[in-house]
């Protein structure tokens, strides 16, 4: 379909001036000449590492790269760039950091990458209507950084320091989901430049309230549409309260089937967590290693509970914390007090309860925020911690999500198709919202082995439809997902789909290959 495709394009008067069939499509001098003169010489590049670095990213998926990469510095240069792209019959690919796991960046047509990292300012903060406008190149650790001394923050986090903007395109989520939702929920406008160049701004400019009724919900058409319908570059986001105390917590199992039943359970009892996270034994393992952890190697959720100072001290004083002075680092809880003794309960209370009935031992917390920030940092590289078990290989990640209380079945299945399948992997997920990842640690070179990881991915997939589920819970379609999205939303959903798509790109330019 894609060689289809491009040779489709060619048909187009302009592209047969600009490109040449000999190199594969690769733009002419003459079209390099005129994106300079948009952006300036030292803001285009045509050399092969370059372009090599923008046609791939964190995925399996092979490099394909793009035949030039641009970096615009503001909205009316991208607008000018998207124009003479669209015009000219030459494929656009948005980039960001490169930290996608699904291909959306390859260039499986060739044409022009188009480098928002340049545009990196936070237009806007609005502290009191908790919102902030950011552009393309400003990443979520940055975003918060700059939120430091407000006392407010964004709390979506993906593993990667990854754009908000990409975010925003790829429909993100993180650690932090169970609580404060998705890119979806904390998108409030965005601004897009279309195919034509014209800039759509999703609510309106200068839009950022909290709801509206008004008309069809454009802001949410783009995001998670990964650059196939126009490119962002600037999004107005939620903000939140930074909390005023924090507490995390750990604890191990003898089962994987333990660890979800116990998370299953702590979500029916409306324990109030932020976060709750799953690693199995080999995530652990491997967690432990590259974060230096001494936790035990087992099936184990991590938890982390948010409110205010008073209500933290006064629970860690019912759970016999003793002194402010005391609770320093890893410690293991204490037993609960009765349940019935005044009217406060700890966070851990029924956790622990819950934990203890499936078998859960080593249950221990830690408010400094020193060990809070070794554990995370260490959830966060669980990526690159697994793939430190295998040097040299690629990594493949799954990313189902099911209903919760399909979530055990799923998981426990997975465990055992993952010890069957002779694949090295481990399991990691944001259990809290039914969002896993089966990380594979595959040899790139060896194609029956890429082929098992495949295989095992698309079952995955599949089981997880069986499920009432869906086959994306945070990374995207991008490449290798197209077919099960149209077993997920049906003959009528994918027609629906490209019916949009062509409305708004009539010549699927827009980082084409990718989604439908």
């Amino acid at each position: 379909m894609a060689l289809l495709f491009r040779a489709a394009t060619w048909g187009f008067s302009p592209w047969r001036r600009y490109c040449s069939r000999g190199m594969q499509g690769a733009v002419s001098p003459d079209f390099v000449a005129a994106l300079r003169a948009v952006v300036g010489p030292s803001h285009v590049s045509t050399a092969t590492a370059v372009r090599e670095q923008h046609g791939k990213d964190e995925s399996m998926h092979r490099c394909q790269a793009p035949d030039a990469v641009v970096w615009p510095q503001n909205v009316d240069q991208v607008s000018r760039l998207t124009a003479l792209c669209y015009s000219h019959g030459v494929p656009i690919i948005p980039f960001g950091t490169g930290t996608g796991l699904e291909g959306g960046v390859c260039a499986v047509q060739g044409g022009v990458c188009i480098n928002l990292t340049h545009m990196d300012q936070v237009l806007a903060l609005n502290p009191e209507d908790f919102s902030v406008v950011v552009q393309p190149g400003v990443t979520r650790k940055t975003l918060n950084t700059h939120l430091r001394d407000t006392g407010l923050w964004f709390p979506v986090d993906p593993g990667a320091d990854a754009s908000l903007c990409g975010m925003a395109a790829t429909g993100a989520s993180g650690t932090n989901a169970v609580r404060y939702g998705t890119m979806r929920e904390n998108v409030l406008n965005l601004e897009v430049v279309l195919p034509s160049g014209q800039v759509l701004h999703t609510a309106g400019p200068g839009r950022h309230f909290r709801k509206s009724a008004a008309g069809y919900n454009l802001t949410g058409l783009f995001v998670g549409s990964e650059g196939t319908l126009g490119l962002i570059t600037a999004a107005t986001l939620r903000l939140h309260p930074a909390p005023e105390a924090t507490l995390a917590a750990t604890c191990a199992f003898p089962s994987v089937q333990a660890a979800v039943d116990s998370t299953v359970q702590i979500l029916q009892a409306a324990v109030p967590v932020a976060r709750i996270e799953f690693l199995d034994d080999v995530a652990m393992a491997a967690c432990s290693r590259h974060g230096k952890l001494s936790c035990l190697v087992a099936p184990t959720l991590f938890l982390e509970f948010h409110g205010s100072q008073q209500a933290l001290a006064e629970q860690l004083q019912r759970a016999g914390a003793g002194a402010a002075g005391e609770g320093r680092g890893w410690q293991e809880a204490p037993p609960s007090p009765d349940p019935m003794e005044g009217l406060l309960s700890t966070p851990w209370q029924p956790t622990e309860e819950i934990t203890q009935h499936n078998g859960g031992s080593h249950f221990a917390w830690a408010k400094e925020a020193e060990e809070r920030s070794r554990l995370w940092t260490a959830r966060h590289n669980a990526w690159y911690a697994i793939l430190a078990l295998r040097p040299g290989s690629k990594g493949y990640s799954t990313d189902v999500c099911v209903p919760i209380s399909r979530l055990p079945e799923i998981l426990v299945q997975t465990k055992e198709d993952l010890k069957t399948s002779g694949l090295t992997g481990a399991i990691v997920g944001h259990v809290g919202d039914g969002n896993f990842h089966c990380i594979l640690v595959v040899d790139p070179e060896d194609p029956e082995e890429l082929h098992r990881a495949e295989a095992f991915a698309q079952q995955l997939g599949r089981r997880a439809l069986a499920l009432h589920g869906t086959c994306t819970g945070e990374h995207g379609i991008g490449l290798g997902k197209r077919q099960l999205l149209q077993e997920e939303v049906g003959a009528v959903g994918v027609e629906t789909m490209r019916q949009l798509k062509a409305t708004l790109d009539p010549q699927g330019l827009m980082n084409p290959g990718k989604v439908l």
